[in-house]
């Protein structure tokens, strides 16, 4: 955050440090305006400062002022042109992407715009797009912070297929709150914040030189100083997901299909679309409750990815068998490295066509 960033946060301590003044706290009003010496530091404050510690050396602590004291009524003529001049821009788009997320959508896929069709990669494209308009950072429209908040959870959710199988299974429950009118569904809520995923996705460093981010809004509510244990509480996020990393280990399930048979797997089927082989455990057509066609869809983008690397390999055997062959005058190895077989870029070959 930077120095200005901080004027805000600076005033607020103010604020704190001139009603304990008033209630006759000094210590907690030294304590505060030392705050907010180190936030921005004011002329104003420094004046405070030396009046409150004249007051506790002396021991002459004012009595408590009503809220209508002349004192009060000038903070607030003071404070109010800072927080005026404090306020971002934001553009009529950027209000409309917000509203958009959080009064018209009432479930994950219509936050994320994509059908319950879509695969993997579309909603992954889609959130990257999203958060780039309404990242809190460079979107200042009032409540872009929860709508950033919303496509998260969303893409969460649904970029994992156990949750998102689950989803599709129950169904939206749509609720809403009466000032922001929030969808989501009741107990689909992610692990991970929508700054973490944004982390992710993007990297920390994906507004170089930007605002405070998300987590730095929040603290800058609570101005209260932060005691011995403060260390131990911001490192228990990473705790957890180290901790949280080592158990998913125990809960995960199952692929659903494999590409090769196997006593697991010993049911043949086909994709609809390329035809590409696949096997399934026996009690697939009774287990399985999601989109059949979203999962032939995964089946044939691996199959195709899987083609390529053996493809890539396989002329790789071949391109250094020709060098050799070049390089030693082995005439009999050129010609067997012209007609070798490559069955795997073959078969790529012809699902391209």
């Amino acid at each position: 955050m930077t120095i200005e960033g901080n004027k805000d946060e600076a005033e607020r301590c103010i604020e704190i440090a001139q009603n304990a003044f008033t209630a006759g706290n000094v210590e907690k009003a030294e304590r505060f305006l030392l705050k907010a010496e180190r936030l921005y530091p004011t002329a104003r404050a420094k004046e405070f400062l030396t009046r409150v510690r004249a007051s506790g050396s002396t021991g002459n602590v004012p009595k408590r002022t009503p809220p209508s004291s002349p004192s009060a009524n000038e903070f607030r003529r003071r404070k109010s042109p800072t927080h005026q001049a404090t306020q971002k821009e934001y553009t009529a788009e950027q209000l409309e992407a917000v509203r958009r997320v959080k009064t018209k959508c009432k479930d994950y896929y219509e936050i994320l715009g994509v059908t319950k069709e879509a695969t993997d990669s579309d909603i992954k494209k889609a959130y990257k797009k999203l958060a780039l308009q309404l990242h809190p950072d460079k979107n200042h429209a009032p409540g872009a912070a929860e709508a950033f908040k919303a496509i998260g959870n969303a893409a969460a959710i649904l970029t994992d297929p156990e949750k998102r199988k689950q989803y599709d299974i129950r169904g939206e429950e749509p609720t809403h709150t009466t000032q922001h009118h929030q969808y989501y569904a009741r107990g689909f809520e992610s692990d991970l914040t929508a700054e973490e995923l944004f982390n992710m996705f993007f990297g920390a460093a994906a507004f170089p030189g930007g605002g405070p981010t998300v987590y730095t809004r929040r603290r800058a509510r609570e101005p209260e100083p932060r005691d011995n244990h403060a260390g131990l509480v911001q490192l228990l996020p990473v705790l957890v997901l180290v901790l949280l990393s080592m158990m998913s280990g125990f809960f995960i399930s199952e692929p659903v299909y494999s590409l090769s048979p196997s006593s697991k797997y010993p049911v043949p089927r086909e994709t609809v679309n390329l035809k590409v082989p696949y096997y399934v455990k026996e009690n697939f057509h009774t287990d399985y409750q999601g989109s059949l066609r979203r999962l032939e869809m995964a089946i044939e983008e691996e199959y195709i990815v899987g083609l390529r690397h053996a493809c890539q390999r396989e002329r790789n055997y071949r391109d250094s068998m020709a060098w050799k062959a070049r390089n030693f005058g082995d005439q009999r190895h050129a010609q067997d490295a012209q007609r070798m077989r490559m069955p795997s870029c073959e078969k790529l070959q012809q699902y391209q066509r």
